[in-house]
């Protein structure tokens, strides 16, 4: 499943609250990866879409998906707005986390 997630409709101010709602959403990315249903996430630059970032979710319903993302504080606060479209990608995608690791790792 290919989620884009938008700017969401919550315009709150509150530096405290958005803090902790994209902590959560960060924590949460985490938590998708180690049970194995996050296989990409990451952000968009600056665009006139209001795309703030995107996740491949290794998952195979819209409903599933969708149980998954209200798991996320940022989602739930509407601080971001996910839209998914049923996508398919190669069974090999869930290696690229592996081998990102590996990379990531080497990087000072």
């Amino acid at each position: 499943m290919l989620v884009v997630l938008k700017t969401g409709s919550n315009t709150t101010s509150d530096k405290a609250f958005i803090d902790s709602c994209f902590s959560g959403h960060m924590s949460n990315m985490t938590r998708m990866v180690d049970i194995g249903k996050l296989i990409v996430a990451g952000p968009f630059m600056k665009n006139a879409d209001a795309f703030r970032g995107l996740f491949i979710l290794n998952v195979e319903t819209i409903a599933e998906a969708n149980e998954l993302l209200l798991t996320d504080p940022a989602i739930k606060a509407k601080l971001l707005d996910p839209v998914l479209y049923q996508w398919y990608g190669s069974a090999a995608l869930p290696e690229y986390l592996e081998a990102s690791d590996k990379i990531w790792k080497e990087k000072p």
